[in-house]
Parts: C-alpha cells; sequence; structure tokens
C-alpha cells in the first residue's frame, strides 16, 4: 500500500494542497510549487507557484508571490499576483498590488497602490532567477 514505485503518483512531482488552518500562527517564509490556503496567521513571505487561497479569518503580514489570489482576509504588504488577484467582499488589503488583472467584488477594503497589465510577466521565475544569484 505505501511501498516505493507504486501508485500513479510515485516518482512525480505533482503539486499538492497545504493549508494554514484557523488558530495556527506560523512566522517564516513559505514556498509552495503547489496551491496554498489560509485561513490562519502568517508573518512573513509566501511564494506559490499555483493559487492562494486567503480564508475570511485568515491574514497575512508580508510579501505575496503567486500565480492567482482570491482573497476573503486581511493582507499587509505587497502582493505579486501573475495572472488573476480576486478581493472578495470580505477582503482587506493595506499594501501595493502588482497584478496581470484585479477583480473587486463591493464591499472589499483596498489602500495602497495598484500596478496592473503588462508589468507582470513571470514573476515566479524571476525571482527564482534572483534567489540562484543570491544564493551564489
Amino acid at each position: 500500500m505505501f511501498s516505493k514505485g507504486s501508485g500513479k503518483n510515485a516518482g512525480s512531482e505533482n503539486p499538492s494542497i497545504n493549508l494554514i488552518g484557523n488558530g495556527t500562527k506560523l512566522v517564516g517564509d513559505v514556498r509552495s510549487n503547489g496551491d496554498f490556503r489560509i485561513d490562519g496567521h502568517l508573518k512573513g513571505t509566501i511564494s506559490v507557484k499555483g493559487k492562494l487561497v486567503v480564508g475570511p479569518s485568515g491574514s497575512i503580514e508580508g510579501e505575496i508571490e503567486c500565480q492567482n489570489a482570491d482573497i476573503s482576509g486581511e493582507i499587509k504588504g505587497r502582493i505579486t499576483i501573475s495572472e488573476l488577484l480576486v478581493l472578495k467582499s470580505t477582503a482587506r488589503l493595506h499594501g501595493d498590488i502588482i497584478t496581470g488583472k484585479i477583480a473587486i467584488e463591493p464591499e472589499a477594503q483596498f489602500t495602497g497602490t495598484c500596478s496592473m497589465g503588462g508589468v507582470v510577466k513571470n514573476i515566479l521565475v524571476e525571482s527564482e532567477a534572483r534567489e540562484e544569484v543570491a544564493a551564489v
């Protein structure tokens, strides 16, 4: 049942879905190749190659980089989205946005600046290149 080499996912690097649950507080940097949902509190940097979801009880203090994001909770910091950012009606965002596209529901709160459109190309590839140069 759990032997190596069995199953369709054995040996592959399939993206996973990750969760920081309600009531959980995490301080530090997070990197994920899959999707990520935050219902707790994160203080630090998060880099997600997939979709980031911040639930109504979720909050992030720090820098965010991802492909797509649905925000229902609170964000304090800079958010960089390569494709689509959705601010739900319960979202509270205090900081700067760089995104390809944005959708803001009525009642959502946003304080800061927004750069949208052709500015964002492939953020995650560029950030990985910066990390490799810094590591050398």
